[in-house]
């Protein structure tokens, strides 16, 4: 899980914050009330004392109290230049983050000779905290996109790192990686565009990697044949799913399985936007099939397995947040098959915004972040 590491905080609300009912498609209610309003918010993490972070696209990091209301901007964050999908990204804390204040930071930096060109980054930083804001100290490059291309869209750059219920033992970061609407780099091996990766927490790479005895950027990659990306967790199994935005239609949530190839864009439950069919997945078994897929498209963003108890009845079920579709997209996990886990979609809630990130809070609480009008959210029972 990427927020819930360290033990929950006890939050409160004012009883003026504005609430609304929302009724899924199985009939399911829950409440939303909204905290706080942002520009482009693009990700959010909570800090073990019960308060939070929040990205901005154009490159603001703001801290949030524990009411959810902005307390102020963290200073010293990585520059940024925001540009089509590409700005500032995702943010989580080192699991070690009470005794070494570490955050990991993901945005997009431009090419310092030619500022056409551009890739994902993940530096890992110093947190100093205050108590209307704080700052950003001590970067250290832990990863980035090889190589850096022309286009301003699908970067990827979200973050997860193992828990000790994973294959690996835990403690390793793992990011996804966009292939930058270049179709081909997502099965070239030379690059690490559409892949998922796995570093150390140091940005070393493991030496377990599947391809690390071929060097470069290659001993970085995890699995292949990814398009873009957008939203990475562990379940508590220890099982990670990663979901990405498929072409015309065909979105993914995949089963990610070491040293794996996803496909793209040899295969694809989608089309390609000129309408040019692309062979499904069961038309070449060599490749792995998602678990779930979608057609009409959902375009997902943000992901969290959830492990809090106020929705007791949904614990371990995965949320996505929908852009075009407009909705919170609630999926049910399964035993499966001889190849692993399945998903399925149970339900869906919509309230007419696009869903940029949802996370799991500490009081086991839904939080949402809207890319239109860029309200926080807060979910509950209803």
């Amino acid at each position: 899980m990427r927020v819930l590491l360290l033990s929950a905080a006890v939050l409160s609300f004012s009883t003026a914050a504005y609430a609304e009912t929302v009724t899924g498609t199985k009939g399911s209610k829950i409440e939303i009330t909204t905290l706080d309003t942002f520009d482009g918010p693009w990700a959010m993490t909570q800090l073990p004392d019960g308060r939070m972070l929040v990205t901005e696209k154009s490159g603001a990091i703001w801290l949030v109290g524990r009411d959810g209301k902005k307390l102020g901007k963290i200073a010293g964050a990585p520059s940024v230049t925001e540009r089509g999908q590409g700005g500032m990204g995702d943010i989580i804390i080192h699991p070690d983050f009470a005794s070494n204040n570490q955050v990991y930071i993901s945005y997009v930096e431009r090419d310092a000779k030619n500022n056409d060109l551009s890739g994902a980054a993940v530096d890992m930083m110093t947190l100093n905290l205050s108590a209307r804001g704080g700052s950003l100290s001590s970067a250290q490059r832990v990863w980035e996109q090889s190589p850096k291309v022309t286009g301003n869209g699908h970067y990827g750059h979200r973050m997860a790192v193992s828990p000790a219920t994973a294959e690996d033992g835990g403690g390793y970061l793992y990011i996804t990686s966009g292939e930058r609407q270049k179709f081909t780099p997502s099965q070239n091996m030379d690059m690490n565009l559409g892949k998922v990766v796995r570093v150390n927490m140091d940005g070393s790479v493991p030496e377990d990697n599947p391809f690390y005895g071929q060097g470069g950027v290659t001993k970085e990659i995890w699995t292949l044949g990814h398009r873009n990306p957008l939203g990475i967790d562990f379940d508590p199994d220890g099982q990670l799913w990663v979901h990405e935005m498929g072409p015309r239609d065909g979105d993914e949530l995949n089963h990610i399985v070491r040293s794996s190839n996803y496909g793209y864009p040899v295969v694809s439950n989608g089309k390609h936007y000129s309408g040019v069919d692309i062979p499904d997945h069961d038309t070449n078994p060599v490749f792995n099939s998602p678990e779930a897929y979608w057609v009409p498209a959902i375009s997902p963003a943000g992901f969290t397995i959830y492990d809090g108890d106020l929705f007791s009845d949904w614990k371990g079920d995965g949320f996505i947040g929908g852009l075009s579709s407009q909705a919170l997209i609630r999926v049910e996990f399964g035993e499966g098959n001889r190849r692993g886990p399945s998903a399925e979609e149970a339900e869906r809630f919509e309230w007419g915004n696009r869903i940029r990130e949802v996370e799991t809070g500490l009081d086991g609480a839904l939080y949402v972040l809207e890319d239109d009008g860029g309200r926080l959210l807060r979910i509950t029972p209803k």
